[in-house]
């Protein structure tokens, strides 16, 4: 609407094409993009099989940007009637048109350019460019890699983790009531492929720490785990925490870091805000909580004399910089928290879900309420507290408890059953 005959329109979410195959159609040059596959092969095939009308230019030799030709129709106003010489007593209603029409004002209508019937337009050249440019490697000079590596999605530093150490040494890693592991220094960690840096922690008793960065769009798995703690027990000096830091962590992984006993070293989870995969890293933010620490679950099993499990939620066990120390918390500040009875391995699935910190003004108990009718109140009271609801072993032998607190970050515990 904003543009003339020629211009320039840029649709950077093409989806089918519709910007584009307007633009095409009312004689604007385009550029459209999109990431995924499936619009940009919409879009091309859209405007490839599309026929256009073709237009009179205003100035055939100039090209298509010295506009169209248009439609125009008199503007008639209470002063050009007035003022017209022709109008005069005894004319008949068909004189008076006329000569309204012969001294009225043409107003141009921009949207009905004038069509030439005797030719047909397709869409003009355009090409389909990508970033980087698509490029097919032959066959025979792709290299496979070992199994080993497969499962995981990256191979040292990615790009961004030098963007992360200094976002990581400016703000420290925020935990629970307010507190913080501060670093006197910070800085990238020779000779491993796993432990990309190395710091010193601020105050009276200094620990070093290193840092193994989860990649950019997977979670952290296992197997980085494994060959972290490998690199982790040659290092001399020996250190005294080893921070895993991700946006996703798997559940093995998770399981992995919690559970591993290291005299000396405590290993633990970070949770880092997804702010940092956007390109404004060196803008001034309004927090500086970039990194989390992740609370422990503290989650018991029981049996009971019918055979059936119950699983009870005691909180969370945060780990506490000023002491070096893991402590328990309570359950108050648990929002959520799911019961997988029978995990697999691989995928949480949730057969009972718990939403502690509901008051009875939340969304829980509209719910309850608009359920009543429908649903025990018992049952729905259950779904507010700490206590799983009976259940009988599955085949996985396995159970996972996810935990959800009152910042949403999300801690996994996973426990065998008998």
């Amino acid at each position: 609407m904003a543009t003339d005959p020629g211009d320039i329109v840029l649709d950077p979410t093409c989806g089918s094409g519709t910007t584009a195959y307007c633009a095409e159609k009312w004689g604007r040059r385009w550029i459209t993009c999109d990431t995924s596959r499936v619009a940009i092969t919409l879009a091309k095939q859209r405007l490839m099989t599309a026929l256009f009308d073709y237009y009179e230019l205003a100035h055939p030799e100039e090209g298509v940007g010295s506009g169209f030709k248009y439609k125009t129709v008199p503007h008639v106003t209470l002063k050009s009637i007035a003022n017209n010489p022709e109008i005069r007593e005894g004319m008949s209603r068909v004189e008076i048109d006329a000569a309204i029409a012969k001294y009225a004002d043409q107003k141009t209508l921009y949207d009905q350019p004038l069509i030439d019937n005797s030719k047909a337009r397709v869409s003009g050249p355009f090409t389909v460019e990508a970033v980087p440019a698509p490029v097919v490697k032959p066959i025979d000079d792709i290299e496979i890699k070992p199994m080993v590596d497969q499962g995981i999605a990256r191979e040292g530093e990615t790009l961004r983790q030098d963007q992360w150490r200094d976002e990581l040494f400016r703000t420290g890693i925020r935990a629970k009531g307010g507190q913080k592991m501060e670093f006197a220094r910070m800085e990238p960690l020779p000779g491993t492929r796993w432990l990309q840096a190395e710091a010193e922690t601020k105050g009276d008793d200094p620990q070093r720490v290193v840092i193994s960065f989860g990649p950019e769009h997977q979670p952290l798995e296992q197997r980085q785990v494994d060959l972290a703690l490998e690199e982790a027990e040659k290092l001399r000096p020996r250190p005294k925490i080893i921070v895993f830091a991700a946006f996703h962590f798997d559940p093995e992984a998770a399981k992995d870091i919690d559970e591993t006993s290291w005299p000396g070293v405590t290993l633990v989870k970070a949770q880092m805000n997804t702010d940092l995969l956007t390109e404004d890293l060196k803008k001034k933010r309004a927090s500086n909580e970039s990194f989390w620490f992740i609370g422990q679950p503290d989650v018991h099993l029981s049996k009971d004399k019918a055979g059936k499990y119950q699983v009870e939620v005691l909180g969370f066990d945060y780990y506490n910089p000023k002491t070096g120390t893991v402590e328990s918390g309570g359950v108050e500040k648990i929002a959520l928290w799911l019961l997988d009875t029978d995990y697999d391995g691989r995928s949480l699935y949730p057969r009972q879900v718990f939403f502690p910190l509901a008051d009875d003004k939340g969304g829980w108990s509209r719910l309850a309420k608009n359920l009543k009718a429908e649903i025990d109140s018992d049952l729905i009271e259950a779904y507010r507290g700490t206590v799983s609801l009976p259940f009988e072993a599955g085949k996985n032998k396995r159970v996972a408890v996810k935990i959800v607190d009152d910042r949403g970050i999300e801690s996994l515990k996973i426990i065998g059953v008998e």
